[in-house]
């Protein structure tokens, strides 16, 4: 291993152990030294040709298989790794193993404490030392983690949700996230990151809404794209460099918006609106990128579960995208071809329809591709099919590096782990993702020398909600804590729960049980006394990590029929606001909320969503003003539920309006304030004609028209004003985060290439058909000026 791989290392004791390792003759006879795959200078495609010629059929399906709920069965009493266990549970290796930091398996943190950054290295490097010396062909493991906000390991850092993340409009800020959370996640001796999620998200009962960029094909396109370029590298990068993980693109496709807003519900989506919007951003980061491994979704569409859809993961995917990577299950979903949507009787026959569908590994398990092995000897599998499936994870292993050096140096993990750069990114991503929703002047709050009460009140004022696939930070910091250190002397900050939503707020908790509303009725009246005194209220809205989540199971649900706040968070609202004081709201949450009643009453409102470990500490630079908030929404806020589904980016037809009830949006996709305040002029074109395969130039000019820095997101949609078939209202093509200094003055100019005018016309052919385009410009979806391009022949 160069010099320059040094971080990757073991330390010196483990490099001694490792080569002293002893290596059974039995294990190796039958492989010749010089053995080509062993060649780190030979052609990936050539490595993997040669290995596979010298594996058994055992040996090859057991590539296509994972270590996750067995591995109470590979470890000792002690929960370390037990060689001789492993030898016999897997004797013919083991492809992946999934979540080594975890203690055991599908269990939750908070029950069973997770690895530590020493513990997890020490089990990565016994599995690997026995994979490559205990194995007939030493064929190490791809170990795999969550790393959605933040690697979800013990210690490592945690940055705000994905929502929230989306909130900064910022590629450039999810780039040097996923960089970090790369670098902790292979610090670990991990190559295999399961992030980034691109789903698009159109309904928002749907409790996984938390974990995507939100519901604009365009904006998640761009994000994703960053996403993956932070983990693996930028531009086509295939293997990986020190410090880098796989990316593994996350679900192909539909799942974000399931029948009934219920997860994996079938996805009722014709094949135009997969192209229109569904496909895009998984489209344009398998051409963008190097992307190397792609997870399949647990839907259906149109009657097809996306693990055995030819179409979908063939025909499109590696067709029509040119996906040359891996395929993986999300976990169980091949099982579930079987158990769930029943179009296999069994595992078996599951196994043989996601293979066929192009489905390369099993996860977390293995339990359906372990019936590989008898479906080739029975005839009905080709042992081709199974070469071309474990071809593929072996080429990711050796453009990972691990046959060179599978090893991770625990002195170096800790040593980046959350470090101070870390918590520095941590912070501002936090600060850049809050989105203020309403401000009558109220904000930013003065610390003057006549000391301030101030009443800081909720359910999550007093803890930090991380969201779901969280991590476990060694400190995070609540809004409370946040606030009491940044008023230090100049204000009296008090504090009262006000209510509990649920009784426990552990994500992997099955039973979800509302609090007892006596009990909060009482910790209401508390809250009450608590802020007759106070000069100000900062009072916390929303969910706990168990009100809106991925709903994996009938026993642990995570979606909802409505979009109220649960129990009796409104009353406590009510009675706050019935005592004359002036109320900021900071919503923590993982869908939008339906807070009309709030959204009048409230004198401020901040949408903050799930901000990661330093949270508390952007919140109150916000509220006080050392921070000027920027972020915009990458959702709709509906009124209610039964405005659902809504989404910016609707067809000509939708949106008449209701009878009682108003068909706007409470607050528009894209829409966030300021401190500061700006005025966007008119778009103006470089040409007001262009061809069909030319490109134009939008000049859009803004002004700071405030004494105060701020940042300002402009934003351009488009629209084609006659069509084939019907088009979107607007859809966003482009955007730009931009700060000015108070008073200043830019033009901010994009440019507009073939791509933003292209469609799927009646023949289903990607085309830029002829015409007048609106180009319309704004700071959000809602406020929009507009120029008229014409597109010729």
């Amino acid at each position: 291993m160069k010099s320059g791989a040094a971080a990757l290392l073991l330390c010196t004791a483990e490099i001694a152990a490792t080569a002293i390792y002893p290596v059974h003759a039995s294990a190796t006879e039958a492989v010749e030294a010089e053995a080509l795959y062993k060649d780190a200078k030979a052609p990936i495609d050539a490595r993997v040709n040669d290995l596979l010629a010298k594996m058994t059929l055992e040996e090859k399906v057991a590539q296509t298989m994972t270590v996750w709920d067995a591995k109470a069965e590979v470890f000792d009493a002690k929960g370390e790794f037990d060689a001789v266990k492993m030898s016999a549970k897997f004797p013919y290796g083991i492809g992946q193993f999934a979540r080594p930091s975890d203690a055991s398996g599908p269990v939750s943190p908070r029950k069973v404490k997770g690895r530590d950054v020493r513990g997890t290295v020490r089990l990565v490097n016994a599995l690997q030392k026995h994979a490559m010396t205990q194995t007939r062909l030493g064929i190490p493991i791809l170990m795999h983690e969550e790393g959605l906000h933040g690697y979800a390991a013990l210690d490592a850092t945690s940055f705000p949700q994905a929502i929230a993340l989306a909130s900064s409009w910022d590629p450039g800020l999810i780039r040097e996230i996923n960089v970090v959370i790369g670098r902790e996640i292979r610090a670990r001796g991990v190559s295999l990151a399961l992030s980034p999620v691109v789903d698009i998200a159109r309904d928002p009962r749907w409790g996984r809404i938390e974990e995507t960029f939100g519901e604009d094909p365009y904006l998640t396109a761009e994000l994703g794209v960053a996403a993956v370029e932070g983990l693996q590298g930028t531009g086509r990068v295939t293997t990986l460099a020190p410090g880098k993980v796989f990316a593994t693109l996350k679900h192909l496709t539909g799942h974000g918006q399931p029948e009934s807003g219920t997860n994996i519900g079938p996805a009722s989506i014709s094949e135009r609106v997969l192209r229109e919007y569904f496909f895009p951003p998984f489209e344009q980061v398998v051409k963008r990128t190097g992307i190397q491994a792609v997870m399949a979704s647990y839907n259906e569409i149109d009657g097809v579960p996306s693990h055995a859809s030819k179409w979908l993961l063939g025909d499109v995917l590696r067709g029509e995208w040119g996906f040359k990577g891996a395929v993986v299950s999300d976990y169980y979903a091949i099982d579930e071809l079987a158990g769930r949507h029943s179009i296999a009787k069994d595992k078996a026959e599951a196994a043989i329809l996601a293979l066929a569908a192009g489905v390369d590994s099993d996860l977390p398990t293995g339990a359906a591709y372990s019936t590989l092995i008898t479906s080739v000897r029975e005839g009905k599998v080709s042992e081709a099919a199974i070469n071309q499936a474990v071809g593929r994870i072996l080429a990711m292993k050796f453009r990972a590096g691990l046959f060179e050096n599978p090893y991770a140096d625990a002195d170096a993990a800790v040593k980046i782990t959350n470090n101070a750069a870390a918590k520095a990114l941590a912070l501002k991503a936090a600060q850049r993702s809050i989105t203020l929703l309403k401000n009558d002047g109220m904000l930013p709050l003065s610390l003057t020398s006549k000391a301030a009460t101030i009443a800081v009140i909720g359910p999550s004022a007093a803890v930090a909600r991380l969201g779901g696939y969280y991590g476990q930070p060694a400190v995070t910091v609540s809004i409370l804590d946040g606030i009491k250190a940044k008023a230090g002397k100049h204000a009296n900050v008090v504090f009262a729960q006000g209510v509990k939503i649920t009784e426990d707020d552990d994500w992997w908790g099955d039973e979800v049980k509302l609090a007892d509303p006596a009990a909060n009725r009482k910790l209401i009246a508390e809250a009450v006394e608590t802020a007759k005194n106070a000069d100000q209220i900062i009072l916390t809205l929303g969910d706990t990590e168990q009100t809106s989540r991925e709903g994996w199971a009938e026993s642990h649900l995570g979606d909802r029929s409505s979009l109220d706040l649960v129990g009796e968070q409104q009353d406590l609202f009510d009675a706050l606001k019935a005592t004359g004081k002036p109320i900021t709201v900071i919503l923590i949450n993982g869908r939008p909320a339906s807070i009309g009643k709030i959204a009048s009453e409230a004198n401020a409102i901040i949408e903050g969503w799930y901000l990661g470990e330093q949270g508390g500490n952007a919140l109150a630079d916000v509220l006080f003003g050392d921070v000027n908030p920027g972020g915009k929404l990458p959702v709709t806020f509906p009124r209610n539920a039964g405005q659902l589904p809504f989404y910016y980016n609707h067809k000509p037809t939708a949106r008449r309006g209701y009878l009682f009830d108003e068909k706007a949006p409470l607050y528009p996709f894209g829409f966030g304030m300021s401190y500061s305040t700006f005025e966007l002029g008119a778009p103006t074109l470089s040409s007001a004609t262009i061809a069909a395969n030319g490109t134009v130039t939008v000049t859009v000019p803004v002004k700071n028209t405030s004494d105060r820095a701020g940042d300002e997101t402009v934003q351009i949609y488009v629209r084609d004003k006659v069509s084939s078939v019907t088009r979107s209202v607007k859809d966003l093509k482009a955007f730009k985060r931009v700060t000015l200094a108070a008073s200043e003055s830019k033009n901010v100019i994009f440019t507009l290439t073939p791509e933003t005018f292209q469609m799927w016309n009646d023949k289903m052919q990607r085309v830029v058909e002829p015409g007048e385009f609106d180009i319309m410009a704004g700071p959000d979806s809602a406020n929009l000026k507009t120029v008229t391009l014409t597109v010729t022949p």
